[in-house]
């Protein structure tokens, strides 16, 4: 396999780089983003780390070779930076991914590609408790799950053509994510844990009665690389589109957990301070979902939230970012 991660710079991407990494699947493994990602090895000769502009034509031609296997797309401008910044949203979202994927069917036709999506393409479900499944139609309220949405539609139909070999994973808010908060909406869901947890205040800026639908790093790690392994034949004629397994959790339950990991202290450290513009976009997220489809196709299920948490002390908490 010669594997491409765009968007390597970020958590989940390096994260899947060192996972690749202990396969030994893979006869090279490209990592690019806006700056030079770190290699998670610097010893292992397989990994190149490349800045590139995906926006730039001449970094895809370089980058997009007839050699490259599979291709894990990452990048974006996240969901809050997207509803902020309507511009840059749609310039990297749309305009450089469609690059990208235009690039790949005309020097690689049929590369694998796994793209990951998310589950804001949807609108608030049809009922309260209303689990939802691919079936459901998407109707966004905000400019980043619009966007997210454009470009599974594009390479569905380079898939039905056989121009690509796409696969679209749809991921829950993913936690805990390490380092600095970033510009997702739902940022504060791993705010609330990785600062108290590190002695600092955290802002919370949604109510605590709101559930969202979330998974851990592991887990969406496992997923990820499982897309890449299934056989086109196994998603039939129909949508190459699957929501990723996950769990409910309500803010008050991480919360609990909290307290439970950190005790009274660092559950001190949380401010609630509400911020309309963030919260409209989270509320319109439905937080349940039926993931009969992904379950069909062999993803693996995610733990409690306890458990969750235990990884990222193991995994995160005293490393360096």
């Amino acid at each position: 396999m010669n594997v491409l991660i765009t968007g390597a710079a970020g958590f989940i991407g390096q994260a899947l780089a060192a996972r690749l990494v202990t396969e030994q699947k893979s006869s090279s493994i490209t990592l690019t983003d806006v700056v030079e990602p770190s290699a998670p090895d610097s010893l292992d000769s397989r990994l190149r780390c490349v800045q590139a502009d995906l926006t730039s034509q001449d970094d895809c031609n370089a980058l997009l070779t007839r050699e490259l296997t599979h291709v894990f797309l990452l990048h974006g401008i996240m969901s809050g930076a997207a509803e902020a910044d309507l511009e840059l949203g749609i310039r990297v979202n749309i305009n450089a991914t469609r690059q990208v994927l235009d690039t790949l069917r005309r020097v690689n036709p049929r590369v694998r590609v796994i793209f990951t999506s998310t589950t804001a393409v949807y609108g608030p479900p049809p009922a309260p408790n209303f689990p939802l499944t691919e079936a459901n139609s998407p109707a966004p309220l905000s400019s980043y799950g619009s966007q997210k949405l454009i470009i599974e539609t594009l390479l569905n139909d380079y898939s039905r053509r056989g121009l690509l070999d796409g696969r679209v994973v749809r991921l829950p808010t993913v936690l805990v994510r390490p380092g600095q908060p970033t510009g997702a909406a739902s940022s504060f869901a791993s705010g609330i844990f990785r600062e108290p947890l590190n002695g600092q205040k955290s802002i919370l800026p949604v109510s605590r009665d709101l559930s969202i639908w979330i998974c851990s790093p592991r887990t969406v790690v496992e997923n990820l690389i499982h897309a890449r392994d299934i056989a086109a034949e196994e998603y039939g004629e129909g949508s190459r589109v699957v929501n990723l397994p996950g769990i409910t959790v309500s803010i008050q339950e991480m919360l609990a957990a909290l307290e439970a990991v950190g005790g009274q202290e660092a559950l001190d450290l949380v401010e609630d301070k509400r911020d309309a513009a963030t919260e409209k976009i989270v509320k319109s997220w439905p937080a349940m979902y039926d993931t009969s489809k992904a379950k069909r196709l062999g993803f693996v299920e995610d733990g409690t939230l306890e458990q969750t948490l235990q990884q990222y002390m193991e995994d995160y908490r005293d490393r360096r970012w």
